[in-house]
C-alpha cells in the first residue's frame, strides 16, 4: 500500500464541527417541585433553619431563576443584607450581636431557651403537706392494729384473712374477739398499750424531720450545719485519731508512705458517709409525675457500697428496687440516688434494704414496693470466717409485694432473668 493512499476517516471526522450548545434550563415549574420534594424529604436542621445559625437560608425561599444566575442573585442578597438595604437571609425579628472585629461576621443572640420546671407536688416527694415536714401515709388518726385497743374498725383486711378458719387453735370453743380482750387486758395491766401507741404515732410522721434528713444521726445536724471553719477542724481532729490509730498498730506516722495517710483517710471517710447529710427532698428533687401506668416499675442491678457499722470494713452488692405506680411515677434515676443516699452510711444491711422501700414508698405511695439486695460483706471475707463466696440475700416487701405472692413471683422473677439489653 502507498504512502500516497488516503486511510479510511472516521464517521466523525467526516461530520461538521458545531459549536457547543449549552445545558438547557429546567422549567421552573420542574424546580419548584424539585424544591417541594426537598423540604419534604428534608428536616428543618437539615435545611439550616435552627434559631442561632448566622448561615440558615431564608425562611420563606426566593424564587429561582431559569437562566441558572440563582447564585449570583443570593450572593446580591447577602450583599445587600450587609449594607442594610436588602433582604436578610436571617428571620426580621433576629437581634444580631456586635460584628466580630477580626472576621468582621455578626451572629445571631437567639431568645433564651423556655424552661419547663417541674412541679412541686404536695407531699410528695417528701415535700411539706399542710405545715408537716413529711406527708402522713393517711390522713386519718393513727390507729394501732390488733391486740391494741382501736374500736375494731381500722384493722386491715387482705384477701386471706388469719381468722378464716374458726376453728383453729381454740379447742375450748371461745371466739377470737375473746381472745383479743384477754390479751388486751393483759397488756393493759403491764402498761405495754400506752409504750406502743407512743411508738406507732411516732412512725406516722414520716421518716424525715424538719430538716428533711431521713433517719438521721445523733450529730447528723451539727454536721449539716457546720462552717467551714468548724469542718475543717473536724477533719483536724479525725485526722489526728487515723494517726494515732496508725501508731497503735505498730506504724511510723512520720514516714514517707503515711506522712498524709491520716488527712487523706479523714477525708475519704467523710466522703464515704455524706448520705447522713443529704436531705431527701433535694435527692427527689420534684421528679415524681403524673402517669397512668399501673404496671410494675424496676430498677435492678443498681450496685452500692456502704460501710459496715460494725467492723466499718465495706460491704458491696447490687439492689433492685421495684414498685406498683398509683397514679405517679418517680424519676428512674431517684431510685438510684435513694439507694445510693442510704448506703454511704454506716450500715447493716437489712436496715438499708427496709430504709430505701420506705422511702419510695413514702415518696410516691404506690401500691406497693419491693426491694431486694445482694451483697458480700468485707467483713466475712477478709477476717473472721474468711468465706469470701459467701453472699448475703436480704428482701422488703411492702404493699400489694406483701399481701399477693403472684406479684411477688413476678418481681423475684424479672430481676433474676438474663438482661437482655446486655446480651
Amino acid at each position: 500500500m502507498s504512502s500516497q493512499e488516503e486511510r479510511p476517516r472516521s464517521p466523525s471526522a467526516s461530520r461538521p464541527s458545531q459549536p457547543p450548545q449549552s445545558a438547557r434550563p429546567i422549567p421552573t415549574a420542574n424546580l419548584s417541585n424539585l424544591s417541594l420534594l426537598s423540604q419534604s424529604s428534608t428536616g428543618s436542621w437539615e435545611r439550616g433553619r435552627m434559631h442561632g445559625n448566622a448561615r440558615s437560608p431564608p425562611a420563606h425561599p426566593s424564587s429561582i431563576l431559569s437562566d441558572g444566575n440563582s447564585f449570583a442573585a443570593a450572593n446580591a442578597a447577602q450583599a445587600g443584607s450587609s449594607e442594610g438595604g436588602g433582604p436578610r437571609p436571617w428571620p426580621v425579628d433576629q437581634s444580631l450581636s456586635e460584628p466580630n472585629p477580626s472576621t468582621g461576621r455578626q451572629t445571631f443572640q437567639p431568645p433564651p431557651a423556655p424552661s419547663y420546671p417541674r412541679t412541686p407536688r404536695e407531699g410528695y416527694g417528701f415535700r411539706p403537706s399542710s405545715g408537716q415536714s413529711t406527708p402522713n401515709s393517711t390522713s386519718a388518726a393513727p390507729s394501732l392494729s390488733y391486740p391494741f385497743p382501736n374500736g375494731g374498725s381500722s384493722r386491715r383486711l387482705t384477701s386471706r384473712d388469719d381468722d378464716e378458719d374458726e376453728g383453729d387453735h381454740r379447742p375450748d370453743g371461745r371466739t377470737m374477739e375473746s381472745l383479743r380482750a384477754e390479751v388486751r387486758e393483759e397488756l393493759d395491766r403491764n402498761g405495754l398499750i400506752e409504750a406502743a401507741r407512743g411508738v406507732v404515732e411516732a412512725g406516722n410522721e414520716g421518716i424525715a424531720d424538719a430538716e428533711g434528713l431521713g433517719w438521721p444521726a445523733k450529730s447528723t445536724h451539727l454536721r449539716l450545719h457546720s462552717t467551714p471553719e468548724q469542718k475543717t477542724a473536724n477533719l483536724t481532729l479525725l485526722s489526728s485519731a487515723i494517726r494515732t490509730v496508725l501508731e497503735c498498730i505498730g506504724e511510723d506516722p512520720d514516714r514517707e508512705g503515711l506522712q498524709r495517710t491520716p488527712e487523706r483517710y479523714a477525708k475519704a471517710l467523710m466522703w464515704m458517709t455524706k448520705g447522713y447529710e443529704e436531705r431527701l427532698v433535694d435527692v427527689i428533687n420534684d421528679a415524681v409525675f403524673a402517669e397512668d401506668h399501673d404496671e410494675m416499675v424496676i430498677v435492678r442491678d443498681i450496685e452500692v457500697f456502704s460501710l459496715c457499722e460494725h467492723h466499718m470494713v465495706p460491704f458491696t452488692g447490687k439492689i433492685s428496687i421495684g414498685y406498683v405506680p398509683n397514679k405517679l411515677v418517680l424519676g428512674l434515676s431517684k431510685l438510684a440516688r435513694i439507694a445510693e443516699t442510704f448506703s454511704r452510711r454506716l450500715q447493716v444491711q437489712e436496715r438499708l434494704t427496709k430504709q430505701v422501700a420506705l422511702a419510695v414508698e413514702e415518696a410516691i405511695r404506690p401500691r406497693g414496693v419491693a426491694v431486694v439486695m445482694e451483697a458480700s460483706h468485707m467483713c466475712m471475707s477478709m477476717r473472721g470466717v474468711q468465706k469470701p463466696s459467701a453472699t448475703t440475700v436480704t428482701s422488703t416487701m411492702l404493699g400489694c409485694f406483701r399481701s399477693q405472692q403472684k406479684t411477688r413471683e413476678e418481681f423475684l422473677t424479672l430481676i433474676r432473668t438474663p438482661s437482655m439489653a446486655r446480651r
